[in-house]
């Protein structure tokens, strides 16, 4: 698809990424709003490839959507402010005549500011230079100009801050072949991991390639800080071919707890009631893929080794063992009543004192050694 046609209609894969995104908005201002009316009263979303605002057909495309859902809310009416830009001037113009034309839109107290400037270096020291109210940031660049490991850094270094970002596999596979933009290349993996991956793509499958060029891209986020890294794939109209892939990233595990619910739930499929963020399977080369693909059967034997000769609540067991995996509380949850049931763990208070077919994050678990 062109860049032409890109907003003529909606299509499934922008769909469910404006859902991704939206339905984390919401979660993620819900959450950091009790803490920022301590301080600046304040919290902002920015998009800086936000589109003219609406699919030829009609349909609202993000930034619209959070707009909306801030002037439906009493809190985020008063504390929300969104900046979005897009180089093109006429995307920028008819995102700014449909946020005029937004109902209610004069009730909120900031109102959306919207810029066309080329995103680069400038734009990334100068966030780098700012003391940011939490911010929900959004990159979403057809191809890869623009998207750097130092502008996600810009955005993560202050607290509540998360980035979303659309990864272009496509193009930038093609990238990491290409002289011609070594420099954006180095710019998003870093200098150092661009040289050794490029060597690494000579004698790859095409599976493989994409698998290590994820893999080294959520290595090269944790690099700079981005200590809870999730990546979600989109197929192409056929799905036998991966075109991009969204990916979170913040230094928060409830941020990371929220986001990984809500991909859960737009995965295509799931196997054992582990949702497959779409992902085709990995191996120890890629440890994180790897660890995002692992069947539920696979968590009893990780959690018996794991926790072998300890006694920890359910709780502590999701939340330390969750982190890279793709497993949800609820898996945990199963997986403890499985083995409960069939004597392998003790539980207090066991399940004959407990609400029927339940496990409470209070509830300890003695693991034999």
């Amino acid at each position: 698809m062109s860049m032409e046609n890109f907003f003529d209609e909606t299509t499934d894969q922008s769909i469910i990424k404006t859902e991704i995104v939206s339905k984390y908005f919401w979660a993620w201002a819900k959450v950091i709003i009790p803490n920022a009316k301590k301080s600046t009263g304040r919290i902002a979303y920015i998009d800086l490839f936000a589109g003219p605002g609406r699919y030829k057909d009609g349909t609202s495309s993000t930034p619209l959507l959070v707009l909306q859902k801030a002037i439906q809310d009493v809190e985020l009416r008063q504390m929300l402010v969104t900046i979005f830009n897009d180089k093109d001037q006429n995307n920028s113009q008819s995102l700014q005549k449909a946020i005029d034309n937004t109902p209610g839109i004069n009730t909120l107290k900031y109102l959306p500011v919207v810029h066309s400037h080329e995103v680069g270096d400038q734009i990334a020291q100068m966030f780098q230079q700012m003391r940011l109210v939490p911010t929900l940031f959004f990159v979403d660049p057809w191809g890869y100009k623009g998207l750097s490991l130092q502008l996600v850094n810009s955005i993560l270094k202050d607290w509540g801050c998360d980035c979303i970002f659309f990864f272009n596999y496509n193009r930038i596979n093609m990238g990491l072949s290409n002289p011609l933009v070594k420099n954006h290349m180095e710019g998003l993996f870093g200098k150092q991991r661009s040289d050794i991956l490029r060597l690494k793509l000579e004698t790859l499958s095409p599976l493989q390639r994409e698998l290590t060029i994820v893999e080294e891209l959520c290595q090269a986020l944790k690099d700079i800080g981005g200590k809870f890294v999730l990546p979600f794939c989109f197929k192409n109209d056929k799905g036998n071919r991966t075109s991009h892939h969204l990916i979170f990233v913040s230094k928060n595990f409830r941020g990371y707890e929220i986001m990984k619910g809500i991909m859960a739930k737009e995965s295509s499929n799931s196997a054992q009631g582990v949702p497959s963020f779409e992902y085709c399977p990995a191996d120890f080369k890629q440890p994180i893929l790897f660890e995002l693909w692992r069947p539920l059967d696979d968590l009893e034997c990780l959690l018996q080794k794991e926790f072998a000769g300890r006694t920890i609540t359910m709780q502590e067991i999701y939340e330390y063992h969750n982190v890279g995996r793709r497993y949800i509380e609820k898996n945990y949850k199963d997986v403890l009543k499985k083995m409960e049931q069939e004597g392998r763990i003790l539980a207090d208070p066991s399940a004959t004192k407990r609400r029927k077919d339940t496990f409470a994050g209070s509830v300890k678990v003695i693991f034999p050694k």
